[in-house]
C-alpha cells in the first residue's frame, strides 16, 4: 500500500510543480517563466470558484431522469410524507435491472390498505396471458408478456386483495413502464419523495 502511495505521489509532484507555469501562460502571460498576472488571476477565481461551488452544490441534489415513463426530466429530493400520485425514487433490484442496483423514479399509485385487484387476459404473445392491474376499481396498468428487447417479463400476482402495510404499489401510464406491475409493491422505507423541477 505505501508503495502504491508513493508511486501515485511521484506521478503527481511533476504536474503539481509545472501547474503555476500552465496557469501563467492561460492567464496570459507571454512565456511560462513570467509571474501571473496577479489581477486577472483574482478575476478569473472570482468568477470560476463561486461557480465551481455553486454546481458542486447543486449538481449532487438534482436527479435526470431517462426514461420516457415519467412525465419529468429533472427532479430533486424533496422529504416528507408520500401523497398518492407523487414522484418516489428507490433502488431497484431486480434481474432485468443488471448485477447492480438502479436508481428508479415512479409515481405512488395504491397505498397500504387500498384494494388491489389483478385479472389475467390472454395476451397478443401467443400461450401467455398480461396482467391488469387495479387500485380500487381503477385500473393502473396492464402488464406485458415480453420486454422490448424480446425478453419473457412475469408479472407480479397479489396474494391478498389489499396492498400490505408499510408498502406503495408504484408504476406509470406508460404501456412499457417497468413497475410494480413486474416486481410488486415497494416498501415505504426505501422510497425518497421527488418534486418535479423540469
Amino acid at each position: 500500500m505505501f508503495w502504491l502511495a508513493w508511486n501515485a505521489a511521484r506521478g503527481i509532484a511533476p504536474r503539481l510543480r509545472a501547474l503555476p507555469k500552465e496557469a501563467a501562460l492561460a492567464l496570459g502571460a507571454a512565456q511560462a517563466d513570467q509571474s501571473v498576472r496577479s489581477r486577472r488571476l483574482a478575476r478569473a477565481c472570482a468568477i470560476i470558484l463561486p461557480i465551481a461551488a455553486l454546481t458542486a452544490w447543486v449538481l449532487p441534489q438534482l436527479t435526470l431522469i431517462m426514461s420516457p415513463s415519467i412525465d419529468a426530466w429533472v427532479v430533486r429530493k424533496a422529504p416528507g410524507p408520500i401523497h398518492r400520485g407523487d414522484l418516489v425514487s428507490f433502488k431497484l433490484v431486480h434481474p432485468l435491472a443488471g448485477p447492480t442496483p438502479v436508481d428508479v423514479t415512479k409515481y405512488a399509485l395504491c397505498f397500504p390498505g387500498d384494494r388491489i385487484a389483478m385479472v389475467e387476459t390472454p395476451s397478443m404473445t401467443p400461450g401467455a396471458w398480461d396482467g391488469r392491474y387495479y387500485c380500487n376499481g381503477h385500473l393502473l396498468g396492464i402488464s406485458k408478456a415480453v420486454g422490448h428487447n424480446g425478453q419473457r417479463l412475469t408479472h407480479w400476482k397479489p396474494t391478498a386483495s389489499r396492498i400490505a402495510a408499510g408498502h406503495i404499489y408504484v408504476g406509470s401510464t406508460h404501456a412499457s413502464g417497468f413497475d410494480s406491475r413486474y416486481y410488486g409493491p415497494v416498501a415505504i422505507s426505501r422510497l425518497i419523495r421527488m418534486d418535479k423541477l423540469l
